[in-house]
């Protein structure tokens, strides 16, 4: 579907100004360095300002304060801040084609289960015994809603999402494909003739409000009470949370890392790509992990940057690299030292 925006709506809609065309349309964005007629873009690095004296892009977004050292060819829409505008205008545009309304004849939904207004129910999605939707719920093809799951307003489970039973979900959230929440958590206790037996898992997964959580992340159902995502946290794809984590509000985590059992993770945390963090841990607040971290002990102070495995404080961590990268100019070192020494012992 195409739709056709001018740049006097987008000024409109962004509190912006036109310099240029204010009927010049955009239908699709581009790079700026790959613009097109019908493109919009947006320019806030000055690195690439150079871009905007050549680009074929129709309307351009720009900082307010933004000044040009040659003449400009396209429309310009100035704004207090061109890439949070642009993300801004993504996000309307995104809402405005993606409003998708009606229940298929093809869902399978149980009797007893209830969905608020405006909501879409894609084919093939499989809606269990007593759960509750809430109001402009998307529900896209092939996805699992469990027996009791509760589902807020607003929120969205892209194709292929597994909700099992008993799982709660916020307002607001966005749930992408192939995502699993509230499968068993992994619990076995070691046998004496070395096989384990499985602890069943009778908790559930509570899920806060404005959460997005990535394609094929896994989030777990705790042994007992609940696995708790709480408001406001962002989960990259390929994610593991096992059974019984609790992760703070505005806590952000990047793609391939895991949280084993039982870990609290505080809030406004960031984690970055493939972290490890062992289970029974906490970690303090604002604690901020860089990639590929290992963490066999918790983060007690507040605000903390760290990194390694074992990971431990940010600038000693770098400073150690700066250290293992002369180690071999030392031993040269070392070796001419103990070649002077037994010179002087030969005399």
């Amino acid at each position: 579907m195409k739709v056709e925006f001018t740049a006097a709506q987008i000024a409109a809609l962004l509190g912006g100004t036109v310099e240029g065309d204010p009927e010049a349309k955009v239908w699709n964005v581009a790079r700026i360095e790959d613009g097109a007629p019908g493109m919009l873009s947006f320019l806030s690095n000055p690195k690439y300002y150079h871009y905007l004296y050549n680009t074929l892009s129709s309307i351009v977004l720009v900082n307010a304060d933004f000044e040009a050292a040659e003449p400009v060819k396209t429309t310009m829409i100035r704004v207090p801040n061109a890439y949070e505008s642009f993300a801004q205008l993504l996000a309307i545009y995104q809402e405005y084609t993606g409003n998708k309304v009606g229940i298929s004849e093809k869902a399978s939904i149980a009797s007893d289960a209830r969905y608020g207004e405006n909501c879409y129910i894609g084919e093939f999605a499989y809606i269990g015994e007593r759960v509750k939707i809430g109001d402009n719920v998307k529900i896209y093809p092939q996805c699992y809603v469990g027996d009791d799951v509760v589902i807020g307003d607003n929120t969205v489970l892209y194709a292929g999402v597994k909700l099992y039973a008993m799982t709660h979900i916020g307002k607001e959230c966005i749930i992408h494909a192939g995502a699993v929440l509230g499968a068993d958590g992994f619990g076995f206790v070691p046998q004496p003739d070395g096989t384990y037996k499985k602890i069943p898992q009778i908790g559930n997964v509570l899920i806060g409000n404005q959460v997005e959580i990535g394609a094929n992340t896994t989030i777990d159902r705790s042994t007992m009470e609940s696995t708790k995502i709480h408001d406001g946290v962002k989960l990259d794809n390929l994610i593991q949370i096992a059974h019984n984590v609790e992760v703070g509000e505005n806590t952000a985590m990047a793609a391939q890392s895991g949280i084993a059992g039982s870990a609290h993770v505080g809030k406004n945390c960031v984690i970055a790509g493939q972290v490890g963090i062992s289970g029974h841990l906490t970690i303090a607040d604002r604690t901020i992990i860089g990639p590929q971290s290992g963490l066999t002990k918790g983060v007690r102070e507040a605000g903390k940057s760290i990194m390694g495995s074992p990971a431990y404080d940010y600038p000693k961590y770098m400073k150690d690299i700066v250290r293992q990268r002369s180690i071999d100019k030392l031993e040269d070192r070392i070796i001419e030292l103990e070649k002077k020494l037994a010179e002087l012992l030969s005399k």
